[in-house]
């Protein structure tokens, strides 16, 4: 079955996208799970600008404003243990309210939790990352490959995660 990623797009902006040519990056770097699902430790990773109200500022969505071509890069630590009360969300480009609802939209914490529970992970890294998952047009995502993935990376390695799920927005 094939996908329309542009379905809920107008039409003008759908075919400016269709006609923009994007430069394919290879190869794409899998790597196995070194576990078993229910040996691992499962990291989350959202595209959806979620941030801790309590310690962080939310994503510099003033300065997108101001620059509509950027995109804020950097990314914050959400902690396994967070309260629904805790997350903000900020981004300009998807509706956030569902997400201040209930962010296991975005970042399934709770759930991951449930699984690791039902023995069907084997745990939940105690910090995960959200980023702002736009990122200007035409995008540039140097800053995320250079700085911020490799930041978030070692972090993820450091708390010995074996695979993340990335959940974008």
């Amino acid at each position: 079955m094939p996908v329309d990623s542009f379905k809920y797009l107008p039409r003008l902006i759908a075919a400016f996208y269709q006609a923009t040519k994007v430069e394919e990056k290879r190869p794409i770097p899998w790597t196995p799970l070194p576990h078993p699902l229910n040996e691992c430790k499962v990291g989350l990773v959202t595209s959806a600008g979620l941030y801790n109200k309590d310690l962080d500022p939310p994503f510099d969505i003033e300065k997108e404003k101001q620059t509509p071509t950027w995109g804020d890069p950097t990314y914050r630590t959400i902690p396994l243990d967070i309260s629904q009360d805790n997350i903000g969300a900020s981004h300009l480009h998807i509706n956030t309210a569902d997400l201040l609802e209930d962010a296991n939209i975005a970042l399934p914490l709770q759930r991951f939790q449930e699984l690791a529970s039902e023995r069907i992970v084997g745990s939940v890294a105690e910090n995960n990352y959200s980023f702002m998952g736009y990122q200007g047009y035409p995008p540039d995502t140097k800053k995320w490959e250079d700085i911020y993935g490799p930041e978030v990376a070692a972090r993820f390695k450091a708390e010995n995660v074996d695979c993340v799920l990335l959940t974008p927005s």
